[in-house]
């Protein structure tokens, strides 16, 4: 990865997905794990070989996260699984939101204490029925609490390094929101962290020094924000459908982008013949450790 130059986004995996998305580094494996919603796939690239291997999901899947047996925790159209690369099967857990079968999961993130959160999405894109979540493991499964609801689409959502902020996506409004997270893991002061002018906010996540990076639906570039809101320069990628950044390699400062080819005509796939391929570049700020959902052992 040494050669990819720095913010100049290089196409390091011609995948063309439909929709590229929730990329985790795996420090273990030296390798980026990736989902491809549409298509029910589970992806895994190791940079350094070029090996890229893919499993089939039995349904969409939003979010794929580490856990701390070294199995992943997923999040497919209609509730939690558990995802084995070993063997390559998906155990079937708690259903989320049965009441509601025109909605799915979405994007999900590990906080610093080992807690999953994740959001719930219309999967029309019209009903404002999605919600956020929080998961966390107990002697008795899983313990799964609502905290949020009222998204057409949820996305994100992210955590500050230091634990206290939860940052969510509400992304046809283009509002990020942000939430103070308290010792209970309750959720309380709902504010407006960012609006986007241009595009609309998917996948986001932050660096170590507390920045949300934030992939644009339509948007065509990385928006970054500094904790308080204030805009970064943002990067521009080649393709419009930018859905989500991890960071990874040996440093943290490769930045890794999954993108989607959903939505667009035939005119701009024409123009941009690698959207919903993995992209990456180098940066000066590291990320954060990608952390891994806590067993009660």
């Amino acid at each position: 990865m040494s050669t990819l130059k720095h913010h100049l986004p290089e196409c390091i995996l011609d995948l063309r997905a439909t929709l590229g998305e929730g990329p985790v580094w795996s420090e273990a494996e030296k390798s980026l794990y990736f989902v491809d919603i549409v298509a029910a796939k589970v992806h895994r690239f190791t940079p350094t070989t070029g090996e890229h291997k893919t499993w089939d999901a039995p349904d969409r899947l939003g979010f794929l996260l580490p856990v701390t047996n070294g199995t992943f925790l997923a999040g497919l159209r209609d509730g939690l699984y558990g995802f084995d690369p070993e063997s390559g099967d998906f155990e079937a857990g708690p259903e989320i939101e049965p009441d509601k079968p025109g909605n799915r999961l979405n994007d999900g993130c590990v906080d610093p204490l080992g807690r999953v959160w994740f959001g719930t999405m219309d999967d029309g894109e019209e009903e404002p029925t999605g919600s956020i979540y929080r998961v966390v493991h107990t002697e008795d499964g899983l313990d799964i609490t609502h905290h949020h609801e009222g998204y057409i689409v949820s996305n994100g959502p992210a955590v500050s390094p230091c634990g206290r902020v939860l940052y969510v996506c509400h992304s046809p409004k283009q509002i990020i929101y942000a939430f103070d997270i308290d010792d209970n893991g309750d959720l309380s002061n709902q504010r407006v962290f960012a609006t986007l002018t241009q595009g609309y906010p998917d996948g986001i996540v932050t660096d170590s020094e507390g920045n949300l990076w934030c992939g644009t639906w339509l948007g065509g570039r990385v928006a970054r924000f500094r904790p308080d809101g204030t805009e970064l320069p943002a990067i521009k990628m080649p393709v419009s459908n930018v859905t989500k950044v991890a960071f990874g390699g040996d440093d943290l400062k490769t930045v890794f982008v999954t993108t989607a080819r959903k939505g667009l005509d035939e005119a701009m796939l024409a123009k941009e013949p690698q959207a919903g391929s993995l992209f990456a570049f180098r940066t000066d700020i590291a990320g954060v450790p990608q952390k891994e959902f806590k067993l009660n052992d």
